[in-house]
Formats: C-alpha cells, sequence, structure tokens
C-alpha cells in the first residue's frame, strides 16, 4: 500500500492526539515557575527506560508515595540538569562560560496530578473526528497508549473505560507492561488489528495498512519501524491532524463551520 492509499486501520495514541496534551501542563508549570521551557521532558527522557515515570507506565510500580518521590528525585537529578544547560548553551552560545544554575524545585506530586487533569478533557477536534469514524464503521480502530494505574476507587479510573468505548480494542502501557515505543507493543496492536479484522469477516490487516497517530516523535519513529504509516499530532494543532486524516479516509469529520474554514 502507497502512503495515498485509504488506511485500513487507525491506531490513536490518547494523551495529545484524543484528549488535551498533558505536555500542556507541563509547559504551564515551567512558565509559572521560571523552570526554562523543555526541562521537564528532558529529565523524562534521559531517566528511559527505568526512571519512575517510565516503570510506572509499565505497571511496574503503584503510584503511591514511593513513586512520587522517584518522580521527585528525577525531576531534580542534577547530572541530568547540567546535561540540559549544556544542551542550551550549545544552542545559544555567549563565548563565556557561566556556571550552571540551581537545578529548580518542583513539586513532582502537584505537577503529576496536574498533567492528569488537564489530560481528562476530551480533545475539541480530534475526539468529534474519532466518534465519526467510529459511526462509519469503514475503520478498525485502534488506541495505543502509555498509561498509569489509578488507586483503587479513583475517579479517574472512569475515564478509561469512557475512552476504550470509542476503540475495538484498546492496548494499555500499564496492563500490558509493554510501553512505546518498545516494538513489541506495535506488533501486538496488529495481532488485535487483525483479531478484529478476523471478527468482521475481513482480510489479513498488514502494518502498511495502519496508521498511527501520536504527538511524540520517538512513538512514532517506532511505529514506522513497525511498517506502520504515521501522522504526528503537534501540540496545540490536533485540527491539523484532522483535516490531515480527512485526507485518508475520505470522509468529513469536522463540523460544518470548522469545515467551512479550511
Amino acid at each position: 500500500m502507497s502512503d495515498n492509499q485509504r488506511p485500513r486501520g487507525l491506531l490513536f495514541d490518547i494523551g495529545g492526539v484524543c484528549v488535551l496534551s498533558p505536555f500542556q501542563a507541563i509547559l504551564d508549570y515551567e512558565l509559572a515557575h521560571n523552570i526554562p521551557p523543555g526541562w521537564v521532558n528532558f529529565s523524562i527522557s534521559r531517566t528511559a527506560p527505568n526512571g519512575s515515570w517510565h516503570r510506572l507506565e509499565r505497571g511496574d510500580i503503584k503510584m503511591d508515595a514511593d513513586f512520587f518521590a522517584g518522580f521527585q528525585n528525577d525531576l531534580q537529578n542534577p547530572s541530568l540538569w547540567k546535561q540540559f544547560q549544556e544542551k542550551i548553551r550549545d544552542k545559544n552560545p555567549t563565548g563565556t562560560q557561566s556556571p550552571t544554575p540551581p537545578v529548580p524545585k518542583i513539586d513532582a506530586e502537584f505537577l503529576f496530578w496536574e498533567m492528569m487533569r488537564v489530560s481528562r478533557t476530551p480533545d475539541p477536534h480530534m475526539f468529534p473526528a474519532l466518534k465519526r469514524l467510529k459511526e462509519s464503521g469503514q475503520f478498525i480502530l485502534g488506541a495505543l497508549s502509555n498509561t498509569v494505574i489509578f488507586p483503587d476507587g479513583h475517579p479517574y479510573n472512569r475515564d478509561l473505560d469512557e475512552r476504550k468505548s470509542q476503540f475495538d480494542f484498546f492496548i494499555s502501557s500499564a496492563h500490558t507492561g509493554l510501553r512505546k515505543p518498545d516494538q513489541k507493543i506495535y506488533e501486538a496492536a496488529l495481532r488485535d488489528m487483525n483479531r478484529i479484522a478476523k471478527e468482521k469477516g475481513q482480510g489479513e490487516v498488514h502494518a502498511v495498512d495502519v496508521v498511527f497517530l501520536d504527538d511524540i516523535g520517538e512513538n512514532l519513529k517506532g511505529a514506522k519501524k513497525a511498517g506502520m504509516r504515521t501522522l504526528k499530532v503537534n501540540l496545540g494543532r490536533t485540527q491539523d491532524a484532522v483535516r490531515e486524516l480527512e485526507k485518508m479516509t475520505g470522509l468529513q469529520l469536522q463540523a460544518g463551520s470548522d469545515k467551512a474554514r479550511l
């Protein structure tokens, strides 16, 4: 299948695609506390694959006081902070060597819950488009999300049930022990695509028949490596991604007033 052929399966990330991005909460926190933008994401990415964040998303540890303490330590790692400052200096050389500023103090537990709070809200462009895709019945719809498991009885647990109802299958990292961009999680998604196709009496789905939407480049690279087609969803630009989906699917996925502005 060439890139301009209609896909058979659509595979969605959740945070930053179907719901608002937790990255916005991170940026808001950084700006409000005079922390250089990008530091939190740098810290999280550089502690992979066994930082507290990654272990939580694989379901290796519980969301408890130990997790928050570990997350706090990761966000205030002096060695990583020095690397981040060097990266900033490399991008903006001044010719003089200034001392590394102190590691910023971050309330990791507050930041975490702000990220979770923001990412509860359905995206105003992508979520309605997802519903229209489901109503069309023309595609196998899957979710592939790096997730967390909230404590028993926590109200946020209900959000997962609502999200699952929009898809033919839902792969959650914290429930499977696999986390993007591990190749095994894309293989699991393709197996589920084929399971649904078989249930519908359809032929085999190949990786190239699937378009994967995500807001993180590393995850998209993983999908490409698995043979899938990809669509990058940029922060605050989900409407652009919906337009691309319209081109790929041949369906009108935006409300009439939005479509008129194309």
